[in-house]
């Protein structure tokens, strides 16, 4: 007769035995700042006096851990932050290596922006109606995003974030906010749903979530496991997110609905998690299915890109433009992830962080032109330059950098991407980028010549109340974030270093890996450590 016998099982094969350094703290740091002061803020959310002040304290604070986990991984690499003791991929798993850090700093950037500019676009009624709880948790999903080592938990932080920006659609619950809510919400839900099949089809077929664990098994299954299909569902479902061609037309139909700055902060930020998303899961995890659908993609990129500064050009409300422009900023990005080669995914991250900065002071700026001029259109728009000369130049500025133009920060990743698709041999694809940037120029172009060249017809200045001087705190923000695209065009040899290791660590995924699955610890240990609690006699 058989008889067990009990053998004293060693946890520390399993979990984490000593504590982490402070400094690893910092990759849950802003996710935790935000949630906190989020629930500060929904606290106080009658004292619409005081919101203000808890909100922008927790967006600095955010952005000071974002400074601080970019500098640690700029010094010592990969950072990774298992909770709940056990190791992976048993533990949920936060790891932050460049690209992530990268995403991180320039959204803490951009979030500080819009928290500013909020002080003087929100009112004390959007205040009362959770404005502030919305954008922090809406931060808080972002960062998340960009951080978290679990495929699982990229999807759930999908979630938080879309609750939080859902949020700040309806915030006003005006007709024309509530139609654009209904479209990005029913959208956002089929992709949230593919997203999910593809998370739960990848662990019946690999049998783990931790993304480090699935680029380790991944090849042991490619011959036998669906990949090609996995890989094809989640470029559908973060291609529908990033607003990438076919699956675009719900970005401009939303995006011109809500305040100026949630506008701002979904152009700079949102679409921004799919890109991250779709170059972790392709580099990172699915690099063989991604050459495989490379002809594929690079077409997508093709279409939005021209597409979109067509559909841009057609526009005459201002807000739509520029969510057409978004648009055509996706198509950039793709083309890097189509070319796959270290120019061209330096160029699509440089492109990423420069779009986040712009297209939030563009839609910072169609705010105080809309003010101005009493609407967004361009058919009644002009007599700006006589009256604020100094928005004319800033104007000029961005417009001339989301067109690529020198000197400043959108002319480099436009030169990466067209150098990097001719070096593959794909001149279409080069062709396609140039003339986006052509067709860019002439859609800014003839905004700027409407709203600031052209005199404004008496009856149309006559329409509405004169509006008053505006805020410097307004102001502030937007000059903050000019000024930094200014900064990048002129001295763009940091943050070229930066990208190109970003580059580099996309296409060498083995040090991500390293870095979660260090070589003393084996991400076996645990069935190890049960083949031996379960040994009989």
């Amino acid at each position: 007769m058989a008889t067990s016998t009990a053998h004293s099982v060693d946890l520390a094969d399993a979990m984490v035995m000593t504590p982490p350094p402070m400094a690893d703290y910092l990759v849950v740091a802003p996710l935790v700042i935000g949630f906190v002061f989020g629930a500060l803020c929904l606290m106080t959310r009658k004292n619409t006096a005081r919101q203000p002040f808890i909100a922008i304290t927790g967006l600095v604070l955010m952005l000071a851990a974002d400074i601080g986990l970019f500098w640690h991984v700029l010094q010592n690499g990969t950072v990774v932050m298992t909770m709940g003791r056990w190791l992976p991929p048993f533990g949920i798993t936060f790891a932050a290596d460049m690209l992530g850090a990268v995403f991180a700093l320039i959204g803490g950037i951009v979030g500080l922006a819009g928290g500013v500019y909020a002080l003087e676009d929100v009112n004390q009624t959007g205040r009362r109606y959770g404005f502030y709880p919305f954008l922090l948790l809406m931060m808080s999903g972002i960062t998340a995003a960009f951080l978290t080592g679990d495929i699982f938990n990229l999807y759930v932080w999908f979630e938080v974030l879309l609750i939080g920006s859902f949020g700040l659609l309806v915030l006003g619950s005006e007709r024309e906010q509530l139609d654009g809510a209904t479209k990005y919400a029913l959208l956002n839900l089929l992709a949230t749903t593919l997203f999910l099949l593809a998370v739960a089809y990848l662990y019946g077929t690999v049998g783990t979530l931790n993304m480090a664990d699935i680029s380790r098994k991944a090849a042991t299954v490619r011959d036998t496991g669906p990949l090609f299909t996995i890989a094809a569902l989640f470029l559908f479902a973060f291609a529908m997110k990033a607003a990438a061609f076919p699956v675009n037309f719900w970005l401009p139909a939303s995006y011109h609905t809500p305040r100026i700055v949630v506008s701002g902060l979904f152009a700079g930020l949102l679409t921004k998690v799919g890109i991250y998303a779709l170059l972790r899961i392709f580099l990172t995890l699915f690099d063989v299915e991604r050459d495989m659908l490379a002809g594929a993609i690079a077409v997508i990129a093709a279409a939005t890109m021209v597409l979109g500064a067509m559909g841009a050009l057609a526009q005459n409300d201002i807000r739509r433009q520029l969510g057409y422009l978004v648009i055509s900023g996706i198509g950039m990005m793709l083309a890097g992830l189509a070319l796959g080669s270290r120019t061209g995914l330096s160029g699509a991250v440089f492109y990423a962080a420069h779009s986040m900065v712009v297209m939030t002071a563009l839609y910072f700026l169609a705010g105080i032109m809309g003010e101005r001029m009493n609407g967004f259109a361009l058919n009644k728009a002009g007599g700006l330059y006589s009256r604020m000369p100094w928005l004319a130049a800033l104007a000029l500025v961005l417009f001339l950098s989301v067109s690529g133009l020198p000197p400043f920060s959108g002319l480099w990743p436009k030169a990466y991407l067209v150098k990097a698709s001719l070096d593959v041999g794909a001149w279409w694809l080069a062709f396609a980028i140039l003339l986006t940037g052509l067709l860019t120029t002439i859609a800014v172009g003839r905004t700027f010549a409407f709203s600031f060249w052209r005199e404004r017809r008496e009856n149309d200045a006559d329409e509405g109340s004169t509006p008053g001087a505006v805020s410097g705190v307004v102001v502030g923000s937007l000059v903050g974030l000019t000024l930094l695209t200014v900064a990048v065009g002129v001295y763009p040899e940091p943050v070229i270093r930066i990208t190109d290791r970003v580059a580099g660590e996309l296409l060498a995924p083995a040090g991500y890996v390293d870095s979660v699955f260090p070589a003393d610890m084996s991400p076996a240990a645990g069935e190890d450590m049960t083949q031996e609690g379960e040994t009989q006699q």
